[in-house]
């Protein structure tokens, strides 16, 4: 892991905190935006993207407030990196945001930006914050 770039990217999105934690949570909210489908099985969610999966534990899951998946290898041990999502209310304006902290390779910060910035675009289309 001592080679990946820890990302924070925050976005603005209007919206309840719980609609947005549906489709954090849920594998059907998640295979809306995030990636082609998802299954879970308990803890375990496999996402799949053009053909290829990839698996994740949820690590920590809080009602409307946040969720972290820790990304396993092919024998289900946790690979270091993790995606996580934490839904954020400003307390005096009431504004929402989604903050998302993922890893990429450090040559790769900018691509990694922009395809959030895609997802998060996908994501706010799918619930109707745009």
């Amino acid at each position: 892991m001592s080679d990946k770039l820890k990302l924070e990217m925050e976005f603005p999105i209007h919206a309840s905190p719980s609609m947005i934690f549906q489709y954090l949570t849920t594998p059907s909210g998640l295979s809306a935006w995030f990636a082609d489908d998802v299954n879970s099985r308990g803890k375990i969610y496999t996402f799949i993207w053009d053909g290829s999966e990839e698996r994740a534990k949820v690590a920590t899951k809080k009602d409307n407030e946040r969720v972290k998946y820790k990304w396993l290898d092919e024998n289900d041990k946790e690979t270091g990196t993790f995606v996580e999502f934490k839904i954020v209310v400003d307390e005096l304006t009431k504004d929402v945001s989604l903050l998302v902290t993922d890893f990429c390779d450090n040559d790769e910060e900018e691509e990694t930006r922009m395809l959030w910035e895609n997802q998060i675009g996908d994501l706010k289309h799918v619930i109707g914050a745009v």
